[in-house]
């Protein structure tokens, strides 16, 4: 079978303190590499501000266009967003395609939507994007025709006028908006049912559809990659006392998340400000989770869902199988104490996850 090619790529980056660039850069690695890009060189430059035409500086632009020819680079990934102008300006220093760390994520995200709805929502979020930087991204299409960052709605249509591009991005929006409000019927009719929901939620590939596939038995996709499932799953798990909870797989969570992605899937990330109990899933083997959990809990707050019941799920990847033979265990003890039924179903979600710690 013909092996899938590889983007060569340089990573692009400048710390000017704002946050930690290397773990930025590490991020940005993981993301290329999940996009079908293979990491050639990174290129961090600490500054006290980016340059305003290039985000780094003359000399080091001078580096990295003898990078390209020395290492024969097919791409540049910058790990801040860019303008129509720097990204021009960059290509044609280096003559070289240049994209930056939003449109990586929108490009991953195109590839990995299933459902009408996360199309709907990529699409838009694309569009909105691009919408201001139409002249560079033109260029940089124009230039190869085709790649990382150029998956979604197409040549074509990003380089039509710019009111044919809004009259599309109103008409994804008011089918969004229709879906969002079947969604919330949806949600009225489970809790006029009294069904009650959890919400699965944490930074990308930090184990949680690893945790609803163990824990409903569902075969979603669960990969060690940077989102690897995009659309929202939804399975039912059976307590000890016979009663149901729905738990709801939501999109992942990353640093600096792109605005107009939340903005996008606002509709699909509010499934967690519903839900009767958000179960926040941690890798507990990764060391930067105590900012990553930061990330999430911030996304939460600024969803309105910060002050709701909290299950913080301490998750060891490697372990969840061992792990969950215990589960039951566990729950059944619990469930001796006569707790009423909504508090039944906190304290067993309480109990698996203090497992995992």
């Amino acid at each position: 079978m013909e092996e899938k090619h590889l983007t060569r790529a340089i990573l692009i980056g400048a710390d000017t303190g704002e946050y930690d660039a290397e773990s930025s850069m590490d991020e940005l690695s993981e993301l290329a590499k999940t996009a079908g890009a293979e990491e050639l060189a990174r290129v961090l430059q600490k500054r006290e501000a980016y340059e305003p035409a290039t985000v780094i500086g003359e000399g080091k632009l001078a580096e990295v266009k003898e990078l390209c020819g020395s290492l024969g680079a097919e791409l540049l990934i910058f790990d801040c967003e860019l303008t129509a102008s720097q990204i021009r300006n960059v290509e044609d220093e280096t003559d070289v395609r240049v994209i930056d760390r939003t449109m990586l994520i929108l490009d991953i995200f195109a590839g990995r939507a299933v459902s009408r709805e996360g199309k709907l929502q990529v699409e838009l979020a694309q569009l909105k994007y691009r919408l201001p930087r139409l002249m560079g991204i033109g260029a940089s299409l124009s230039r190869l025709g085709g790649g990382i960052g150029t998956r979604g709605p197409g040549e074509t249509q990003l380089e039509t006028d710019r009111r044919h591009i809004r009259r599309r991005i109103d008409k994804l929006s008011a089918e969004l908006k229709e879906l969002e409000e079947r969604r919330g019927y949806a949600r009225d009719r489970r809790k006029k049912d009294s069904v009650q929901v959890g919400a699965i939620v944490g930074y990308t590939n930090a184990g949680k559809s690893t945790l609803l596939n163990l824990l409903t038995g569902a075969d979603v996709l669960a990969e060690d990659k940077l989102f690897a499932t995009l659309d929202p799953t939804s399975r039912a798990i059976e307590l000890p006392d016979g009663r149901s909870l729905l738990l709801v797989d939501t999109v992942g969570l990353i640093r600096r998340l792109p605005h107009h992605l939340v903005e996008a899937f606002k509709s699909t990330l509010e499934e967690a400000a519903c839900a009767d109990i958000i179960i926040h899933v941690c890798d507990v083997s990764d060391p930067e989770a105590a900012e990553k959990a930061d990330v999430t809990l911030k996304t939460l707050a600024d969803l309105g869902a910060a002050d709701g019941l909290i299950a913080i799920a301490g998750v060891h990847i490697n372990l969840l199988p061992i792990i969950m033979t215990a589960v039951n265990l566990v729950s059944c003890i619990i469930f001796t104490k006569g707790a009423t039924p909504k508090t039944k179903i906190q304290l067993y979600v309480m109990a698996v996850f203090f497992l995992f710690f």
